[in-house]
C-alpha cells in the first residue's frame, strides 16, 4: 500500500452497508480500523477477534461535540489516521417543490456539513504526516439529477464539488482524495435509511411519484454487491495512482458515461454562444 503496510482506517457510517462491509475486509487484511456509528453498540460486534487492531465508537458526523473526541481517540490508539472513509449520509426523495426544508437541512447536514467536518478534523494529522487518503461516498447522483432526488443529488453534486476542490488543495501535500460514485447497490439506501416524501401534486405522480415506487420496489433486488464494492475501494486506495472518480456498477458507469456525453455534446453545441459572453478581443 502507498501510505503504510499496516494502514488505519477511519469509517464513518459502519452499521451497515458499504461502511461495515469496508470494515470488515480491512479487519480481516490485518489493517486496523475504527468503525463508527451513532448507536455504537450497532458496531461492537466488528471489533470482535480484532481487539488489538480495532476500535469502536459511537459518532454522529453532525455534531462537533463528537467529531473531535472520536479523532483524538483514533490517533491516541493508533497514532495516526490514515485513510479517512467518509461513508455516513442517506436518501431523500421528494419533488422539489414539495420537499421538507426541515428533512432537506437534515440531510445536508449529515450527507455534506458532516463529511466536511470530518475532514477537516483529520487534516492536521495527515498534513503533518505528508500523507493520507481521502474517500468520499458519493453517488451516481453526483453527476445526474434524477426526479424525486434533486435534493439528494445536491448533496452528492456539492461532495463532488469539495472533493475536486479539495484533491488540487492536498495533492502536493502527499494526500490523495477519491470519489466513490456508487449506482443501486443491496446496502439499506433504499430500504430502512430512505426517507421518502411522496408528491401530493397530480402533475408529479408520473415523475416523481414513479421514480420513488421504483426505488422502494428495488430494495433487495439491485444488481450491486457491496462485499465486491469494498473491495473495489481498497483495490483504489492501495493504486500507486488512484482515481479521483470511481464508479461503481454497470448501471452507474452507463448512466454516467451517458451523462457526460450529453453535457459535452451540448457544452460544444452552445460553444459559439459561450465564447461571445466575453469582450471581444479588441477591447480587453
Amino acid at each position: 500500500m502507498p501510505l503504510n503496510e499496516n494502514p488505519v482506517w477511519f469509517i464513518t457510517g459502519c452499521s451497515t452497508g458499504f461502511g461495515r462491509e469496508l470494515a470488515q475486509l480491512v479487519l480481516k487484511r490485518g489493517w486496523r480500523a475504527v468503525v463508527t456509528a451513532r448507536d455504537v453498540g450497532r458496531v461492537q460486534d466488528l471489533t470482535q477477534g480484532y481487539e488489538e487492531r480495532a476500535l469502536a465508537l459511537s459518532l454522529d458526523v453532525t455534531s462537533n461535540d463528537d467529531i473531535a473526541p472520536a479523532v483524538k481517540a483514533a490517533e491516541e490508539r493508533f497514532g495516526a489516521i490514515d485513510v479517512l472513509v467518509n461513508n455516513a449520509g442517506y436518501g431523500y426523495q421528494a419533488s422539489i417543490e414539495e420537499g421538507d426544508d426541515a428533512e432537506i437541512r437534515a440531510q445536508f447536514e449529515t450527507n455534506v456539513f458532516g463529511l466536511a467536518a470530518m475532514t477537516r478534523a483529520v487534516l492536521p494529522g495527515m498534513r503533518a504526516r505528508r500523507h493520507g487518503h481521502i474517500v468520499n461516498i458519493s453517488s451516481q447522483a453526483g453527476f445526474i439529477g434524477y426526479s424525486g432526488s434533486g435534493y439528494y443529488a445536491a448533496t452528492k453534486h456539492a461532495v463532488e464539488g469539495l472533493s475536486d476542490a479539495l484533491s488540487k488543495e492536498v495533492a502536493p501535500l502527499g494526500i490523495k482524495v477519491t470519489c466513490v460514485e456508487p449506482g443501486p447497490f443491496r446496502t439499506d439506501w433504499a430500504g430502512r435509511s430512505l426517507q421518502q416524501r411522496r408528491p401530493t401534486i397530480s402533475d408529479y405522480q408520473d415523475t416523481v411519484g414513479a421514480r420513488l415506487e421504483t426505488t422502494a420496489d428495488y430494495s433487495g433486488k439491485q444488481p450491486g454487491d457491496p462485499v465486491r464494492a469494498a473491495q473495489a475501494i481498497i483495490k483504489a486506495v492501495e493504486a500507486q495512482n488512484p482515481p479521483k472518480h470511481l464508479v461503481l456498477g454497470a448501471i452507474a458507469l452507463d448512466g454516467v458515461r451517458e451523462k457526460l456525453k450529453e453535457t459535452l455534446a451540448e457544452v460544444e453545441a452552445w460553444a459559439e454562444t459561450s465564447r461571445g459572453a466575453d469582450y471581444p478581443e479588441s477591447e480587453r
